[in-house]
């Protein structure tokens, strides 16, 4: 008795968004409800900072949590491009995401950790940062950043010289065992592709909350948090976000505004609430202009 109530426990540990591994399409409902409670999540978290650290270092959170998951929004456009490119089933799209998401995680805190060390000891490294924000944002307006998806897995196919792939998914593994000799998987250079897109995209998005704070606590959290309701996200809008005619433009302006930001952090401080105002309306700005044109067309 003690052992099948175990066993039920156990599976509905599997049911957490964040535990659940196994290959499966994700619903719409269920996309929903996994973003709804991440989100929720976050919020719970600010207020916890809210009565820890003060209102402070609350609103700080919120606006690094709503910049990141702004930035992020362009993730999903490329992880759409790399999925269809790479002709991945939507059910092995889960289990993709589940493991790129931790190797992010990891990637993420080095990019925070390193840009807080580097401006405790150079503090002239907060103008290399905002003037490479506003480069960025410029750059974005000029190209279409889907086009890293399909660039990066042609990359990758290179190392079918290096390890033996299989020519077939294999059920959602990235490794498979045949006549004694370990095989990889092309879901295997999906993964790594996804990794390293995460990596191009963390150059611009971690820097953009440095220009809110540099506090390692509240930039690496609000990384977290927007990381991992991302998986969640995408299943959400994987459609929807391809409709998104001027989600670049809407980034682009977010960009340019936070390294602007940095810049004249010493003669102009922009209050956080201000901040994070502006970056809102240019997302909303952005998707309505996106869906207006999608009605006209």
């Amino acid at each position: 008795m003690w052992a099948g109530s175990w066993r039920r426990r156990s599976t509905n540990w599997r049911n957490l968004p964040i535990i659940n591994r196994k290959p499966h399409a994700v619903s719409f409902r269920q996309a929903t409800l996994r973003t709804a409670f991440w989100v929720f999540l976050a919020i719970i978290f600010a207020a916890s900072i809210y009565f820890w650290r003060g209102s402070h270092d609350a609103l700080d959170f919120l606006t690094a949590y709503i910049i990141e998951l702004s930035l992020s929004l362009d993730n999903l456009v490329v992880f759409v491009v790399i999925f269809t490119s790479a002709a991945v089933d939507f059910q092995y799209q889960h289990r993709v995401l589940f493991w790129g998401i931790l190797g992010v995680l990891v990637t993420r805190g080095v990019f925070v950790f390193a840009g807080v060390e580097l401006i405790s000891h150079f503090h002239w490294f907060v103008f290399v940062l905002g003037i490479f924000l506003v480069v960025a944002g410029a750059r974005l307006l000029r190209k279409d950043r889907r086009e890293l998806g399909p660039a990066r897995l042609r990359l990758l196919s290179l190392t079918r010289k290096l390890l033996p792939i299989t020519p077939t998914y294999e059920e959602g593994k990235f490794f498979v065992r045949r006549e004694g000799r370990w095989f990889a998987t092309p879901l295997l250079l999906v993964l790594l592709t996804i990794e390293i897109t995460d990596v191009f995209f963390a150059v611009d998005s971690v820097p953009a909350v440095f220009s809110v704070t540099q506090n390692a606590f509240i930039v690496y959290s609000s990384n977290i948090f927007a990381v991992l309701g991302l998986r969640a996200l995408y299943f959400l809008l994987a459609d929807a976000v391809k409709r998104f005619r001027y989600l670049r433009h809407g980034l682009a302006v977010v960009l340019v505004f936070v390294g602007v930001k940095m810049l004249i952090a010493r003669m102009v401080q922009i209050p956080t609430g201000w901040a994070l105002l502006v970056v809102v309306v240019a997302i909303s700005l952005a998707a309505a202009a996106s869906l207006r044109r999608a009605v006209e067309q």
